[in-house]
């Protein structure tokens, strides 16, 4: 009988579940991520990279191109945690998050981009890696990076918190609403805070351009299977478009979005 493999640490846990569960070797990633919740956006980057994605039928899926590699985590805050846990197995550059939100504020629309400075945690998650009053915040640098680059494309985009929460369902909930209007926050996810912070926690450079899909707070902008047809029409491509080149940005200036000393 083969003699059974045991992993004591972190370091050999990672490396050989990040294969597993995205079906793509350690070799084959690149330094720079992009993270995603959705098959859309995999299937764009591959299209516009003519490149393989890798692991279908696993947990996560993988797509590299020129040093960056898209990665299709799921949804919610435990498997955002756990993406940034597996990454630790190559320690990126930067991971850079394109999730979609809700708008929060009157002033937000259908399509706009959100830039989040910081992230509220009501994720639940990352309190396993950091006490509740430690602060989600992105990199700098990255941030800045992906603002250059939507000025480039002749865009506009509103900064402020996300709120990230571990309910998918709550837009029937009238006391969960009056605490998201005391927070002031921007916008509400499932994703943003957690990776922050096990990003933080795994010294990987985290950033995060959000885009706002629905108006969960009042009854007609409740997201729905057409308007997020809608949404995916009109506003995925550059969506993801601004990702890659914020990425490419940072590579082909040789620039470190490692801003802290961890």
């Amino acid at each position: 009988m083969p003699l059974k493999v045991l992993m004591k640490t972190k370091d050999e846990i990672v490396k050989d579940w990040l294969p597993r569960y995205t079906g793509m070797e350690l070799d084959e990633f690149g330094k720079y991520i992009l993270l995603t919740n959705f098959n859309q956006y995999m299937e764009l980057f591959a299209k516009w990279n003519n490149c393989e994605i890798k692991g279908k039928g696993r947990p996560m899926q993988a797509a590299s191109s020129h040093n960056i590699t898209m990665i299709n985590f799921g949804i919610g805050s435990s498997n955002a945690a756990t993406i940034m846990d597996l990454l630790s197995a190559i320690k990126p550059e930067a991971a850079l998050f394109l999730g979609k939100c809700g708008g929060l504020k009157k002033k937000n629309n259908v399509g706009d981009l959100i830039l989040p400075i910081a992230a509220i945690r009501g994720d639940g998650t990352s309190n396993d890696y950091f006490p509740s009053k430690v602060p989600a915040l992105p990199a700098f640098s990255l941030q800045k990076a992906i603002s250059t680059t939507i000025r480039e494309e002749h865009k506009d985009y509103w900064t402020g918190t996300v709120y990230t929460t571990n309910r998918r369902v709550w837009e029937h909930d009238n006391k969960f609403k009056k605490l998201l209007k005391k927070t002031r926050s921007m916008a509400i996810d499932m994703e943003t805070a957690t990776i922050f912070m096990v990003g933080f926690a795994n010294k990987i450079p985290t950033g995060a351009l959000l885009l706002v899909t629905d108006q969960p707070m009042i009854p007609e902008g409740v997201k729905t299977s057409e308007s997020d047809k809608k949404v995916n029409e009109a506003f995925v491509e550059s969506h993801v478009r601004i990702g890659i080149k914020s990425l490419e940005q940072l590579i082909n200036k040789g620039l470190t979005v490692k801003h802290l000393r961890f």
